[in-house]
């Protein structure tokens, strides 16, 4: 069946529509009322070239799309499998879909063409020749920060948005790169990027007044590139004015579906051509296909073919609020088979509100920023959220990497930073701390602790503010990675009260806040780790879900709080049965981490990339973890195509058994120093105690007090080199890198083998967590189906 399209601003032109305003007077002469012009004489004689002004484009496509579909549905009464449109060519597409009358599609539309056209403080230009990974890493390069990806109209040409005064600063740097071509566009604003934040505020006030019906045919959204879900609309279309068209991804949604009849519904023949490059350059998307699509679609269907009566008469058109209940939005994902079962109802709701989120999956951090700044922009414009792996990186690189976050997703924007335990240099922590209030970060996710530090109490009791009726504000938020059953106590506890006493004291918190200290834990969520990537406690999922969440049921009612601790499960995500059995055991989230590693937007080198791309899941190993090393703390890591876990387990096996370098027999001495180390104990130490003469003279003094500790000191190095060896893809040394990974890595794999994303190059890491969660809904459904009606699998939702 065929595909309507239905294009947006740039195809109006004098003369559109004038074999048919006479056929549909009825229709024209409510649109006349409407606006308070002549949208006839406004087509045909474009009036002081007001056709081209926004405010009156917008009224006049939407009303040529619209009359061109109706003269489609009575000359051959063909009914379209599918329905999308580029821009504002989604409110034709929504209103042949029945989302709304015409009457409403018109308010709608002249309503955000006069915001639009009020904003005048920005540009836009297409760039022809180049991929948006080009694109980007030449804005990067230039500084050119205040350009965004506006259209995706085919992966060779793509429009960029932003300040006026840096569109014409990116002319001579696009004109200058081989095979690109960049044409300035004649518009008056930054459509669909973040400068067009006032006129979304507004339009959302505005389109709150009307409630919008759910689409009966399957329409596409510019905004996800899936089809539009219940209760979504309002969302989606004020979403889309800030938000970058995706319609290359729609279209190969659509191929993926099997759909190769698409029929351009309108003025011109402008998708038509855009359909055909992406044909060409693209593959199609893998997707199930959504309720109510495909062959059975064919039948009648219960959404009016035809204008509808109130288009059919002139009208009043009154801009009535409507006076059903406000309908709560609904998170952004296909129902799947129909079940109701949605990518954005896995997990807790209150999950997903305290965040800003539409699903309920993060994507945790790894240090040294291989979780990046891009990464959690990404997952944050997708409705996720990304925690910038902090640990290992300075200070001026955190709050850079910070403040690029928070230009790229505005204010209030859903992300996280890492807060890693430091107990070797409680400093470093405390100096973070510092940072992270400073800047005004609200959520962290502290990871690697086996207490609680004064520098965490002071981030968490810092945020806490008293509301109305007593209650407390929870400004500053902890996720807290867990392992153990005692650690998850402490967490699950109030902070402890002789910290809390020591930084009353120290006047870092107010009295009113060390009140409030006692009535709250420690920890809004605690995500139980499994056998995951970087530190690991060896456990199980399946084991340590229930058992924590027995520990937090029991916390929270002999503590009496007001609210409960959520439940994350981390390690061993990959695919969606994983994902699945997660939310079947009680997760109220789900945290993805080495998957995400083998992103494009991963910070680590290509050379680590190429080689995670071909894990499976029983290629990797356990190695002393750095941090922890006299401790004997383990971290899973790559074992395919490198000695790293060898060579660190003999390390710490010589330190077990040694009081000093020195003591080590002289074969395995010489062994360790030019196979591993490459360089003698002696030029380590002295490189070592550079570095801590910066950080903390005190373990210089130790360490020449105590000889087994310089040993550790000298064995740690090798950890922390191995691991910058694979962070900037040293091809010398690949045998020694340090590669943080577990088994869901090798699965994800195989899940993806034969698609786009079995390449690491089309891997984004907001992509594969759509994916992850899409399917992991299709799965339950099709269980919960399997199942009916013995086990109620739909129940798990309502938390």
């Amino acid at each position: 069946m065929a595909v309507f399209v239905f294009p947006g601003q740039g195809a109006q032109r004098k003369g559109m529509g004038a074999d048919l305003f006479d056929r549909f007077r009825r229709v024209i002469g409510a649109a006349d009322e409407i606006l308070g012009y002549s949208i006839k004489e406004l087509c045909l004689e474009n009036p002081d070239q007001r056709l081209n002004q926004t405010q009156y484009t917008q009224p006049a496509l939407f009303t040529i799309n619209a009359l061109s579909y109706y003269q489609r549905l009575e000359d051959q009464g063909v009914r379209p499998a599918y329905l999308a449109g580029h821009s504002l060519g989604e409110y034709s597409a929504l209103l042949a879909a029945g989302a709304f009358d015409f009457e409403t599609g018109l308010l709608l539309v002249k309503k955000r063409g006069e915001l639009m056209s009020k904003a005048d403080k920005g540009g836009m230009a297409a760039v022809f020749g180049l991929r948006e990974d080009d694109i980007l890493e030449a804005l990067q390069r230039h500084g050119l920060r205040r350009l965004h990806i506006a259209n995706h109209n085919t992966p060779s040409q793509i429009v960029i948005s932003g300040a006026a005064e840096e569109i014409q600063r990116a002319k001579p740097v696009f004109d200058g790169i081989a095979g690109a071509r960049y044409v300035t566009l004649n518009v008056s604003g930054a459509f669909h990027s973040p400068l067009m934040a006032e006129a979304r505020e507004e339009f959302a006030a505005y389109i709150a007044r009307f409630d919008l019906r759910n689409p009966g045919i399957p329409v596409v959204s510019n905004v996800t590139a899936r089809p539009y879900v219940d209760g979504r609309a309002s969302q989606l279309l004020t979403e889309q004015i800030t938000s970058s068209v995706q319609w290359t991804d729609s279209i190969r949604y659509l191929m993926g579906l099997g759909e190769t009849d698409f029929k351009e519904i309108g003025p011109g023949n402008v998708l038509t051509k855009l359909v055909q490059q992406i044909k060409q350059e693209a593959t199609p998307l893998s997707a199930p296909r959504p309720a109510g699509a495909g062959p059975e679609a064919e039948r009648p269907s219960p959404v009016a073919e035809r204008p509808s009566p109130a288009a059919e008469r002139p009208s009043p058109a009154a801009e009535r609020p409507s006076h059903a209940a406000p309908r709560a939005i609904a998170p952004a994902a296909d129902v799947a088979e129909g079940s109701g079962v949605t990518a954005g109802s896995l997990g807790a709701a209150s999950f997903r509100s305290d965040y800003r989120l539409r699903y309920a999956c993060i994507a945790g951090s790894m240090r040294d920023g291989i979780s990046s700044k891009e990464l959690c922009v990404r997952m944050g414009k997708a409705g996720f959220m990304g925690f910038l792996g902090t640990a290992g990186m300075t200070l001026p690189a955190i709050e850079s990497a910070v403040s690029f976050i928070e230009r790229e997703l505005g204010a209030g924007a859903s992300y996280g930073v890492d807060l890693p335990s430091n107990p070797a240099l409680p400093e470093v922590e405390e100096e973070m701390v510092d940072l992270y209030l400073r800047l005004g970060i609200r959520n962290v996710e502290a990871s690697g602790y086996i207490q609680l530090t004064p520098a965490l109490v002071r981030f968490r009791l810092k945020g806490l503010e008293c509301g109305a009726n007593g209650a407390i504000l929870r400004k500053n938020r902890v996720l807290a990675k867990v392992s153990r059953p005692e650690i998850a106590q402490a967490f699950c506890s109030p902070a402890p009260a002789r910290i809390v006493e020591r930084l009353l004291a120290a006047g870092k918190i107010s009295a009113a806040q060390a009140e409030m200290a006692r009535r709250l834990p420690m920890a809004d969520d605690l995500t139980v780790t499994a056998d995951c990537a970087g530190s690991s406690d060896h456990g199980a999922a399946a084991v340590l879900l229930p058992t924590m969440i027995r520990l937090r049921d029991e916390a929270v009612k002999q503590h009496g709080y007001a609210q409960t601790i959520r439940i994350g499960a981390a390690g061993g995500i990959g695919t969606p049965e994983a994902a699945l059995a997660a939310f079947v055991l009680g997760a109220d989230y789900i945290v993805t981490g080495s998957i995400n590693q083998c992103t494009v937007e991963a910070g680590t080198s290509d050379a680590v990339k190429d080689m995670l791309q071909g894990v499976h899941v029983q290629d990797t190993d356990y190695a002393p973890a750095s941090d922890m090393f006299e401790l004997g703390a383990k971290v899973q890591v790559l074992k395919k195509g490198v000695f790293f876990a060898a060579r660190a387990n003999k390390l710490y096996e010589l330190y077990r058994h040694h009081g000093a370098l020195e003591e080590i027999d002289e074969k395995t001495s010489t062994h360790v120093q030019q196979k591993y180390f490459k360089r003698s104990f002696q030029q380590v130490w002295e490189e070592t105690r550079a570095l801590l003469r910066e950080k903390s003279p005190r373990e210089i003094e130790r360490a020449e007090r105590d000889p087994k500790h310089r040993m550790a000191l000298v064995f740690k190095w090798y950890l922390d080199h191995a691991f910058k060896l694979a962070l900037r893809g040293d091809e010398g040394n690949k045998v020694d890198f340090q590669v943080y990974c577990s088994p869901a890595l090798g699965a994800f794999n195989q899940w993806v083998t034969g698609t786009e994303l079995e390449s690491w190059r089309n891997r984004h890491a907001d992509v594969i967590a759509l994916r992850l969660m899409e399917s992991t809904a299709a799965l339950l459904a099709h269980v919960a189906q399997r199942y009916a009606p013995a086990h109620p699998y739909a129940a798990m939702n309502a938390a």
